[in-house]
């Protein structure tokens, strides 16, 4: 019942990101255009529509930048469209504003990672992160993207107290981590020390170089 109310969650967070994205702002920047072609058309008999349709046009841009910002927040799908490395860089700023410890970032940006796996991996950095974040003590986040004896890597490092200590939140994150790494195979290690800190460890095959199953069937 979980795993259903997480698909269906994901599903509808993802129509609503197309709407925002797709629709609504398509729409405002159709309407700037439109602005800019009435100024032009009537800036000889209208002076004063220079200014206030330059003030407008202002307006229409911070709302179209306001929605995408929303639509990438709702919608794993900024994975798809700018990259794993740009998607995990987005993501880190924006929990360094709610964040009062730190949080580093290492990205190796040879770890081309398969778009549906990339989007998996994303979203439990996002869950590991969020869990990290609920745990008491917590002052330091690593997240590290590698490759690693044929295979690619995330890490999540955090430096919390013992997790008897979580609380509730903690703990759907985690459950929220496992549903995502169980959908595409991925392979998922969580390690927590007692004396405080925890590993989320998720890995996936790296896929053969290119030729190389062709010289396995000609061999």
């Amino acid at each position: 019942m979980l795993f259903g109310a997480v698909s269906e969650h994901e599903a509808t967070l993802a129509k609503v990101s197309r709407l925002l994205h797709d629709d609504v702002s398509q729409t405002l920047s159709a309407v700037g255009l439109q602005l800019d072609a009435m100024r032009m058309d009537f800036r000889n008999v209208a002076p004063g529509i220079e200014t206030r349709a330059a003030e407008i046009q202002t307006m229409l841009e911070q709302v179209i930048e306001q929605l995408r910002d929303i639509s990438n927040h709702l919608n794993p799908s900024i994975v798809e469209r700018a990259g794993l490395q740009f998607a995990l860089d987005r993501l880190a700023g924006n929990v360094r504003e709610r964040f009062s410890g730190t949080l580093r970032l290492q990205l190796d940006p040879g770890a081309l990672v398969p778009t549906s796996i990339a989007t998996t991996f994303y979203q439990i950095a996002e869950s590991a992160i969020e869990n990290s974040l609920a745990i008491p003590g917590c002052s330091q986040i690593e997240v590290q993207l590698k490759r690693a004896q044929h295979e690619f890597v995330l890490e999540i490092r955090h430096n919390g107290k013992a997790p008897e200590q979580n609380g509730p939140d903690a703990s759907l994150d985690r459950l929220r981590m496992d549903y995502y790494a169980s959908k595409n195979q991925v392979t998922l290690d969580v390690n927590e020390s007692p004396k405080g800190g925890t590993v989320v460890r998720a890995s996936y095959p790296m896929p053969p170089p290119a030729g190389a199953a062709g010289e396995g069937r000609q061999a």
